[in-house]
This record gives C-alpha cells, sequence and structure tokens, in this order.
C-alpha cells in the first residue's frame, strides 16, 4: 500500500516527528484538527498566527501539516475515512486509493482467506481494506512513525480488533501462520520514483520469494513493470479505476492462473483476461469508428483480445487505437465515429475547424509529440460545436482523426 523504504533506520524514541504525531492525539490536538478540517490553505499564514495565540507553536504547525494532508487524502480515502485517518506526506502520496485497495482484499476474501501478512504496510491502506473485508491482519512497517500511524488509523476506524501492527524488517517476519501474504514493495527512494524492480524495497526478486512460500499472496508493483519481468507462476493484472490505470498486482497460489494476464475497471469491476500472451493483431485503414482502449487493457498487452471482439484492426503496429467498420459497445473502451483524416498540418486542421464551428476541442494523442495545450492555442477556437481530434500515426505516417464520442 503506502509505505516508505523497507531500509529506513529505526527513529530513535525522542525523534521530533514521532513526538508531533503524539502531541496531535492528545485531547488538544484532536481539538485542533477538529477545528482546521475546512481551513482554507489560501489563509493557513493567518490561521497560524491566529492558532498560536493559544497553542504551542510546535502543535500549530504538525495540526496544519495534518490537515493538508487529510484534505489531499480524500481523493484516495473519501471524507468519512480522511478526516479521521492520519497521513504522512509518503503515505498520501504513495497510497493505494480505497476502491482498488477494497478490489483487491474481496478477491482474497472470495478464496476463504482469513488471514494475511501485510509486509510493507505504510499507514495502513490495505490492511483497512482487507480487515473491512473480515480479514485478520498482520502490518509489518520498519519505519516507527509509519507503524505509530498504521495503528493509529486501525483504531480510528474501529479495527484495532482485526489489525496487528508490528514495527519490525519485513524480510524477519514468519509468514507461515498466515493464509496469505500481500507485500507492496517501496518504489521511490530519495531521488523520486524507481523504475527498476531489483531497486525496489525489498527487491522484487525478494517479495517474489517471500510470496511463492505462501499458500496464497499478492505482490503489487509498478504498472509499468515489464512484462518480462513477470515470472511464470504469477497471474498479472492491471487496474484502472475511473479510467485512469493504478496499479498492478502479481497473484499467486491456489485459486489464479499462473501466466494469465487480467484487466480489471473500476468501479464496474468489470474483468478483461487472456491466459497467456496473445498474438499481434492485424493493421489496416482507419474505419468509420475507432476505439481507445482502457490504459489497464493496453498495459496488460490485451489490446489484441479487443480488436478480435469487434472485428477490427489496429491503425498502426505500434499504437493502440483500435478502428472498425461497425459501431461497437464495450467497457473496455471509449468509442468514437470519425469524420475526417487529414495528414498532420496545423492549417489543415484549423481550417476544418473554422468551417465546422468547433469552440470545444478534446485532444488525444498517441505516438505524437505535439502537446495539446499547443495544439488548442494555434486551433483559435470559436464556434458552438465540438470535436475530438486524434494525433497518432496511420501506417507509420503522422495522421489527424478529427470526430466525436458515441453514444
Amino acid at each position: 500500500m503506502d509505505r516508505v523504504n523497507a531500509s529506513t533506520p529505526s527513529a530513535s524514541a525522542d525523534d521530533p516527528a514521532r513526538t508531533a504525531f503524539a502531541a496531535l492525539r492528545t485531547p488538544e490536538g484532536q481539538q485542533l484538527l477538529a477545528d482546521l478540517r475546512d481551513h482554507a490553505p489560501a489563509h493557513e499564514l493567518a490561521t497560524a498566527t491566529r492558532l498560536r495565540r493559544a497553542h504551542p507553536a510546535e502543535l500549530v504547525s504538525a495540526a496544519l501539516g495534518q490537515a493538508r494532508l487529510r484534505q489531499r487524502a480524500v481523493a484516495k480515502f473519501g471524507a468519512d475515512d480522511a478526516y479521521r485517518m492520519y497521513f504522512t506526506p509518503d503515505g498520501v502520496e504513495q497510497a493505494t486509493r480505497t476502491s482498488v485497495a477494497a478490489h483487491r482484499a474481496a478477491r482474497f476474501a472470495g478464496l476463504g482467506v482469513r488471514s494475511v501478512a501485510d509486509l510493507c504496510c505504510g499507514i495502513g491502506g490495505d490492511a483497512i481494506a482487507l480487515a473491512r473485508a473480515g480479514i485478520s491482519v498482520l502490518a509489518v512497517d520498519r519505519d516507527p512513525l509509519t507503524a505509530e500511524v498504521a495503528r493509529a488509523n486501525a483504531d480510528a476506524l474501529g479495527l484495532a480488533g482485526l489489525i496487528e501492527v508490528r514495527c519490525a524488517d519485513v524480510t524477519e517476519i514468519d509468514t507461515a501462520p498466515y493464509d496469505a501474504v500481500f507485500v507492496d514493495p517501496a518504489r521511490r527512494g530519495g531521488r523520486g520514483r524507481i523504475f527498476d524492480p531489483e531497486a525496489y524495497s525489498p527487491p522484487l526478486s525478494w517479495a517474489t520469494a517471500a510470496a511463492l512460500k505462501a499458500p496464497r499472496a499478492a505482490l503489487k508493483i509498478a504498472p509499468g513493470v515489464p512484462h518480462e519481468a513477470i515470472g511464470p507462476e504469477a497471474e498479472a493484472e492491471w487496474i484502472s479505476d475511473g479510467g485512469d490505470v493504478k496499479e498492478a498486482v502479481l497473484w499467486y497460489g491456489e485459486g489464479f492462473a499462473p501466466g494469465a494476464f487480467r484487466a480489471t475497471l473500476l468501479p464496474s469491476g468489470a474483468t478483461l483476461t487472456a491466459p497467456a500472451p496473445l498474438p499481434a493483431p492485424p493493421v489496416g485503414p482507419v474505419g468509420r469508428y475507432l476505439y481507445e482502449p482502457d490504459g489497464a487493457v493496453i498495459r496488460a498487452h490485451l489490446v489484441a483480445d479487443v480488436v478480435e471482439r469487434c472485428g477490427g484492426r489496429l491503425v498502426d503496429e505500434t499504437i493502440a487505437y483500435v478502428t472498425g467498420d461497425e459501431p461497437y459497445s464495450s467497457p473496455y473502451v471509449s468509442g468514437y465515429e470519425i469524420t475526417d483524416q487529414l495528414p498532420f498540418n496545423m492549417k489543415k486542421l484549423k481550417a476544418l475547424l473554422r468551417e465546422r464551428q468547433v469552440g470545444v476541442l478534446t485532444v488525444k494523442k498517441r505516438g505524437s509529440a505535439v502537446e495539446p495545450e499547443e495544439l488548442r492555442r494555434r486551433m483559435k477556437l470559436s464556434g458552438p460545436n465540438s470535436a475530438t481530434v486524434f494525433l497518432t500515426r496511420v501506417a507509420g505516417a503522422p495522421t489527424m482523426l478529427v470526430g466525436h464520442p458515441l453514444g
């Protein structure tokens, strides 16, 4: 879920961050957090000045920081949970949103899993989802402050009876007593996002070995992971929420399909699967309709499945735009009717949009270096109509496709 680097050294008992967090849980700190729930960040300086007249400056600073984190967390956790929970900056940044964590917990629960060792638990978002699915959880993180935050979150949401939080090195945890293991290695370091799976903390190889020892396991990885880094023992699932790809999960053990690829779309829960990589789909001319696969479908390399389902073809062998001659409806694609196909030419596009009286233009691109905002600026749009333009390649040639959404 949302953990700090597993190699982070332990903090001392007088760590200022832990001291500040402890102060937030006092009655005075709780009252400050309640008062700051709806505060406007733009007025933070005035708010801080006012509050420091009645409260210690360190406590006011901690409360304001936590209030900011809670406001950011609403997008992932919802207001009801976010304003009861506690966060760290890394915790908010790396947290799994509730919908995705709940989906993963439901897959475990559906297979009869009753206990999970959550390794690299961070602030406890995944542990919370697992507990709400009726699963008892051992949540482990090496960083003392992060472990304290996870413990406080379990308590704040009334789940302390199902979540045991332990501050420890995850590589030293005996997972044998648990029905399943969930591992979320840290994918950020001091210089930002880590792209090499062996530079995760703990490394992907260690996490995979830990997963293979368990009866069932899930391993959260970055959605951009190379397919060749995925072992044949895993079922690989890419998850999108509201059209945005959020994460990939490798599933191991009984009830999962080794070697299979899966794309799951939330909130609908629609799932597309293939038992193995599919052959390359056909390529052909642009038809009347264009279909844009969901990002999870693209990441899972399941575009060929969409092509087969709609009886279509790709516009270019390197571009994930599917075209066809008949209308096709599916949760896995967004469909458009194409009215015009132009070679890449700004002047011609501008003339076309002026003729069509297009005042609102949606710009989508794949295989083009042109920035949508720059294109819109140069079009000098005016008129009551709307359109969508795709900047892409067709049979290798830079092309503009103009149309509008189906339905």
